[in-house]
């Protein structure tokens, strides 16, 4: 498989289920929002200027799986999964349409990346764009 490392930082925040969700979450490069009965998770850029009531977790990395992938693909998931836990890597997944993301904590990124590497998958980084 073919995998992109996307620049930058990110945290991934919880606010209650009833929560108004902050301008800045938008204007991520990337972000994802789920809501529940129970809460809204939200993976967006890192955002070190947050109010401290608001819960979050930092220093988080994504991976995506360059895709798009296919509906009948199975175990993509759980295939990738087994490579970090083989390397003690905590991750927090995300899927989408097209394809599927793997954060990852920054400190973990290195060790990441040479797991899929000696595991025969292709891995890029991302270029920064000029404004960032």
């Amino acid at each position: 498989m073919n995998f992109e490392v996307l620049t930058g930082n990110y945290a991934i925040y919880r606010f209650g289920n009833a929560s108004l969700l902050p301008d800045w979450i938008y204007s991520s490069g990337f972000y994802s929002i789920t809501k529940t009965r129970d809460e809204i998770s939200v993976v967006a850029a890192q955002n070190d200027l947050i109010s401290s009531d608001i819960v979050c977790n930092k220093d988080w990395r994504i991976i995506k799986i360059k895709g798009p992938l296919d509906f009948s693909l199975v175990s993509i998931i759980a295939d990738i999964s087994a490579i970090f836990k083989r390397k003690k890597i905590s991750v927090f997944t995300l899927s989408t349409y097209d394809t599927d993301y793997f954060l990852i904590k920054q400190k973990d990124l290195e060790v990441g990346i040479h797991a899929l590497i000696e595991n025969d998958h292709n891995i890029t980084i991302e270029k920064k764009k000029a404004s960032e």
